[in-house]
């Protein structure tokens, strides 16, 4: 008890310094905040030993000090990885078939979607499809089956071929 009241009063009466000093180092209050926290805090960890320095608040400084080098440090690391690699490729626009996928996946029911999924993405048969979704093997088929004809629909080309599919349907 007689640490943490030690350390209670040493950090009320030197925090507001240390900040200012860290602050003068870094030109960023939030950065400061989060150096001088963690300079306090391995202070506390070893509070034992650092509370009978003959100033403990030189050693909080000498911490939160080289934590602002160390991320100087990662930060320039950071910028010369950047420099060497360059900007990462862009991504490359999908294709119309995949948008038009997309959108007739997202015009079915929430039940057929994540079935159509289940069964053709992660390649699982109808019956680990049941399992997984706690319904009967003739539910996934049915929901296949409906999933699929709507889908027909929606990616046909043909305004004929459309017809004749929901016709069959």
């Amino acid at each position: 008890m007689a640490d943490e009241e030690s350390f209670d009063a040493f950090y009320r009466g030197t925090r507001q310094r240390t900040f200012g000093c860290v602050y003068a180092m870094t030109g960023n209050p939030a950065e400061a905040q989060d150096v001088t926290h963690e300079a306090y805090a391995r202070a506390w960890q070893r509070w034992s030993r650092v509370g009978g320095y003959a100033n403990p608040e030189a050693w909080v400084r000498t911490v939160a000090r080289r934590l602002v080098f160390s991320r100087w440090r990662r930060a320039q690391a950071a910028v010369r990885a950047y420099r060497q690699v360059g900007v990462a490729p862009s991504v490359p626009e999908p294709s119309p078939d995949s948008v038009a996928i997309a959108a007739a996946l997202a015009a079915l029911p929430a039940s057929q979607r994540v079935t159509i999924a289940l069964h053709y993405l992660a390649d699982l048969t109808i019956a680990e499809v049941a399992r997984e979704l706690g319904v009967p093997e003739g539910t996934v088929k049915a929901r296949l089956h409906r999933a699929r004809a709507k889908l027909a629909r929606h990616l046909a080309d043909d305004p004929e071929e459309a017809n004749r599919v929901r016709s069959a349907s």
